[in-house]
């Protein structure tokens, strides 16, 4: 009898907000590990392009797939369509990594700076989560890593709508944890601090680095090697884990 290590027959991995960032190092860094990665984006074709075609100089191979994560319709149509078209395969690790930041005093907040920012960090979770979780569990083994953020963890002034977004993710992630770990699926988060991203390029890095004991914003990569680790079966004891990634800047 033939024995195929899990290693070896799950190699689907789809990671949202895979255009830019964090999401494209993340991509680049699965695909090293041997997955074909599904990158998802909502608006830049273009820098979804450019993240392929890094995964491709790096040897691996992967797709494009386009839908906003904040849409139930979109996110059903196009995952229900991939695995239409892909009978017998199942993505077996996925990166809930798109996000939005609409920064504001709660003051002076609009309704859409609040819900806008909820339904894509959290909601998009819940419906992208949900669909693909059943395979994860029909086949007994899965990774689910949720990007958050220390604003999730810590909270930051300003940004009330993305605090109360990612610490929900983090709720959800230890929840989720629960309920499927009998099943070998594991469910975690990964909290960036500063890194340099263009989700920050906004940021006075020159002031806000003097909070950091490491002295420097992180970079996208660092984020990406943790995220490696935790979708690999050498994190298969680890799961409703929250891990810092902020250069000391909140333990």
């Amino acid at each position: 009898m033939i024995h195929i290590r899990q290693e070896e027959m799950m190699k689907y991995a789809l990671v949202t907000g895979g255009s830019r960032g964090i999401g494209r190092a993340v991509c680049r860094t699965l695909s090293g590990s041997g997955f074909y990665v599904l990158i998802n984006y909502h608006v830049n074709l273009t820098e979804a392009e450019i993240t392929l075609q890094q995964v491709r100089e790096k040897g691996g191979e992967g797709e494009i797939i386009k839908f906003d994560v904040s849409s139930q319709e979109e996110v059903e149509n196009a995952l229900n369509g991939w695995l239409a078209k892909n009978e017998g395969k199942y993505i077996s690790v996925l990166v809930n990594n798109a996000g939005i930041r609409k920064d504001a005093l709660v003051m002076w907040m609009k309704n859409e700076e609040w819900s806008d920012v909820l339904n894509t960090n959290l909601n998009g979770f819940l419906y992208t989560t949900r669909l693909l979780i059943k395979d994860m569990l029909i086949n007994k083994y899965g990774r689910i890593i949720n990007v958050v953020s220390l604003s999730g963890v810590k909270g930051l002034p300003g940004q009330v709508n993305y605090s109360a977004a990612k610490a929900g993710v983090i709720g959800a992630t230890k929840a989720l944890a629960q309920e499927v770990a009998k099943k070998n699926v594991t469910v975690n988060a990964v909290a960036p601090g500063f890194i340099r991203t263009d989700m920050t390029k906004d940021l006075d890095e020159k002031e806000l680095k003097t909070l950091i004991p490491m002295n420097r914003f992180g970079e996208p990569e660092e984020v990406a090697e943790v995220v490696g680790f935790l979708a690999s079966e050498k994190a298969s004891y680890i799961t409703g884990a929250v891990i810092n990634v902020n250069g000391g800047l909140y333990t």
